[in-house]
């Protein structure tokens, strides 16, 4: 057999080469006539030594050497192995190679051609593997020459292509592509492969990339001794069916890249769907129990099930899923016997070989029955989808399309993709309970309804980012203050998650709790800043290690009756003033530090407000939503302001659509408020004498007042609250006194002094004559408080109006 152009010397080379054998001559009579330098190498005898001696004085054996001298020799060829005296005087073991040398007259003699029984083994075993290779082995085989036609092929390769063994050596007008790899490999002079997927013959059913065919082909340029090229050596390697642990491993794979992109649950299942289909099953559908709190899992094994599956998923080789019995988003009910409760109950695989009319569970399923029946499934396997130690669910697999039924090979593979698939099924499961919680505590913690006002009307929209954090730290507040004053917030907090928002929800109280005191906006912001600052301190003296990084906030002030806002910010974004008759203005608040940095003083400003003007508070997610910059953004911003006699939802709207993306990357919080005035018909104020004698006075100018306003049915209240203030005011503050009546939704009576003394009620004994008047006016108002101005201080209280006037107030 040829050895194909393989270099010497490597133990493939034929040692009975007579170019490097060693050559021995023998007559008819069997006496040595020539003895070549290599025997002499060889044996160590040289050619006047052994030349006319008879064989048997180097050769000992075998047989067939005494039938050559004899001339019994019935074959012209031998051979095999012989034992030869070395000139020191041991044995050597030979390899002979025997051939008849023909004389014309007759006698002739015979070529002996010697190796070492080494390198006999060695070439002996190298035709061995080349005959196991070429023969005996799944690999094909086939030869081409320099043009590429097809020399001999072995019987695998044949079997591949479907052609004889001796196909004919002609070169086909088309080239398949062997031919082509192997002209590839022929002109670049070098190894050539490649991997192939074959696709499955026309008239049968689509094939998943698992079941095609494949094959590696590899070409090798055929060179002969001289360099010379010669043809090409093409092997091709089956691995279709071959290696199962291969397939399992490329799937697996593919299920790692695929399954659990994201944490969308719905995205999830319907990834682990489209790797079962069509590698795996026709049918592919996963059916999760509903809740999604841990005590709504099912333990494995527990013989019990709790909940209801409803389909989450389903995927089918066929578009117009024939198969399908339950939508997705629909409960899937299932009789007690049926594989997907027997799965849930145990914990376990249930594998059905047969699906027919016959089958036990499908005798109480006929929706069922007559639809796997009609489609001719005939195999059927439910998997548990299990994740630390629960069940979350099954996945249903069918086959009517693929020939085969579900093996163990198939059920250890789905059960290994399954388990890697419920941990991501869990993981989305987890985030969604989480992020739902996270949002229903922001949602918690923002004002569920803004108050209706008379000094304002709001909306507001509030979008939270769509994010894997979930929420954020923005908020926004309306708060009623005294003087039918309104306060009005839009703030921040750094970060996102649970934190943040819990972060949130604390500084929404303080400012609110803030906000009731009645401090100026600098003041409230001076004070949060110390809160921000404390709250960090104790997260990083807990054992989270989680801190509060930062706020920011706007802080303004509202007043109907003077038509001014006053505003202070802590690092966020000023307020935009639309008015009604000039271009939107952002207005010149002087920047504040963020909350939490603590030591640096923040600053208000005061600005005249038209009515029916609109005020927009805003976070930083608006403005920085868009890919531009911040300053486009405030020019959007202007543009969706614009006009401000427009409905204030019609404005929200417009803020969206304008300035928003479809995705913000932050949290957005817009307020939108529109300007009311208080009319001065329903204001009243009084400049009182500090005399004792002047609060009969003041008594009389507001009973006159209250029946101008038709208030009569409180004026015996409210006569003795101004009674009560004025004459405090008068006795133990100094400065001038004022008093203020505004009639709004409620009465509201306000008497100012220049005392910063702050009131108390106090308890008094029977034996008092005095120190009853604040518990009186408690008793008497609603609400009542006390704000300090630069000048003094102001006592306000607050007195339900009769239902007929509260209503007409709320009309105005």
């Amino acid at each position: 057999m040829s050895t194909f152009g393989l270099r010497s010397g490597d133990g493939m080379s034929d040692p009975f080469d007579l170019r490097t054998a060693a050559l021995v001559t023998v007559d008819a009579a069997g006496l040595i006539e020539s003895w070549s330098r290599e025997a002499e190498f060889l044996l160590g005898h040289a050619p006047s030594d052994v030349a006319g001696k008879p064989l048997s004085a180097v050769f000992q054996g075998p047989d067939a050497l005494v039938a050559m001298v004899e001339g019994r020799l019935t074959a012209d060829h031998w051979e095999g192995r012989i034992w030869a005296g070395h000139h020191d005087g041991h044995q050597v073991e030979l390899g002979l190679r025997l051939r008849a040398l023909p004389a014309p007259e007759g006698g002739g003699g015979w070529l002996m051609a010697l190796c070492s029984a080494t390198a006999l083994h060695r070439w002996e075993l190298g035709q061995a593997a080349l005959r196991g290779l070429l023969i005996s082995s799944p690999v094909g085989v086939a030869l081409f020459d320099t043009d590429l036609r097809c020399e001999w092929r072995n019987e695998v390769l044949a079997a591949m292509d479907g052609s004889p063994p001796s196909a004919p050596a002609v070169r086909p007008a088309a080239p398949h592509a062997g031919e082509r790899q192997a002209g590839q490999a022929l002109a670049v002079g070098e190894v050539v492969s490649s991997v192939e997927h074959l696709a499955p013959p026309p008239g049968t059913r689509s094939q998943s990339i698992m079941e095609q065919p494949l094959r590696v082909r590899m070409s090798l340029p055929l060179r002969a001794r001289t360099g010379t090229p010669l043809g090409v050596c093409q092997v091709v390697v089956d691995f279709t069916d071959r290696d199962q642990r291969r397939r399992r491993l490329v799937l697996l794979n593919e299920a790692g890249e695929r399954i659990g992109t994201t944490l969308d649950l719905e995205r999830t299942v319907g990834e682990l769907t489209e790797v079962l289909v069509p590698q795996v099953a026709d049918f592919a559908a996963v059916d999760l129990l509903d809740g999604a709190g841990p005590a709504d899992d099912i333990p494995a094994g527990s013989g019990k099930v709790h909940g209801t599956l409803y389909r989450a998923a389903h995927l089918s080789v066929r578009a117009d899923h024939p198969e399908v019995v339950v939508e997705v988003g629909q409960p899937a009910r299932y009789p007690p016997q049926s594989p997907q409760s027997r799965c849930l109950a145990t914990g376990r695989t249930v594998r059905d070989a047969v699906v027919s009319a016959s089958t036990d569970w499908l005798a109480v399923d006929p929706l069922r029955r007559e639809t796997l029946v009609r489609i001719g499934v005939h195999s059927h396997m439910v998997v548990p989808l299990r994740a630390r130690g629960v069940t979350a669910g099954v996945i249903t697999l069918l086959r009517w399309e693929h020939p085969d039924a579900f093996d163990e090979d198939d059920q250890l593979l789905v059960e290994e993709l399954a388990a890697r698939a419920a941990v991501c099924v869990d993981n989305a499961r987890r985030f969604a309970r989480e992020h739902n919680a996270a949002l229903a505590l922001q949602t918690s913690l923002l004002p569920q309804v803004l108050p209706d006002l008379t000094a304002v009307e709001v909306a507001y929209r509030y979008l939270p980012a769509d994010t894997q954090a979930g929420v954020g730290g923005d908020w926004f507040d309306v708060i009623p203050l005294s003087g039918a004053r309104v306060a009005l917030v839009v703030g921040d907090v750094v970060g996102h998650g649970l934190h943040a928002a819990a972060s949130m929800g604390r500084l929404r109280a303080a400012v609110q709790t803030l906000a009731d005191m009645d401090l100026s906006p600098e003041e409230l912001l001076a004070h949060v800043d110390d809160l921000v600052l404390r709250l960090a301190y104790e997260a990083e003296m807990a054992s989270d290690g989680l801190a509060v990084i930062g706020a920011t906030c706007v802080y303004a002030v509202y007043d109907p009756i003077a038509r001014k806002l006053c505003v202070a910010r802590a690092g966020h974004p000023s307020p935009a003033l639309a008015h009604l008759s000039a271009p939107v203005e952002i207005l010149d608040v002087p920047p504040g530090p963020p909350l939490g940095l603590g030591g640096f003083p923040f600053e208000s400003a005061e600005f005249d407000v038209e009515e029916g003007s609109v005020i927009a508070l805003f976070t930083d997610g608006l403005i920085e939503a868009s890919d531009q910059d911040v300053d486009t953004g405030m020019e959007r911003l202007c543009f969706a302001l614009a006009h401000p006699d427009r409905p204030l939802e019609e404005i929200c709207d417009t803020m969206i659509r304008t300035v928003l993306p479809d995705r913000p990357r932050d949290d957005v919080a817009f307020l939108a408020v529109r300007t009311r005035g208080v009319d001065c018909d329903r204001v009243a104020a009084w400049d009182i004498p500090s005399a004792p004698s002047a609060v009969a006075q003041t008594r009389s100018d507001v009973m006159a007042q209250l029946t101008r306003w038709n208030l009569q049915d409180i004026a015996f209240t409210t006569e003795l609250i101004i009674s009560e203030l004025v004459t405090n005011a008068i006795r133990h503050a100094h400065g001038p006194v004022t008093l203020r009546l505004i009639h709004d939704r409620s009465l509201i009576c306000e008497v100012s002094d220049g005392s910063n003394t702050s009131p108390r009620m106090r308890r008094a004994h029977s034996s008092d004559e005095g120190g009853r008047g604040l518990f009186l006016v408690a008793q008497l108002a609603k609400r009542w408080g006390t704000r300090y101005t630069p000048h003094g201080k102001t006592i306000w209280t607050e007195q339900q109006l009769p239902e007929q006037d509260r209503n007409v107030s709320g009309q105005r």
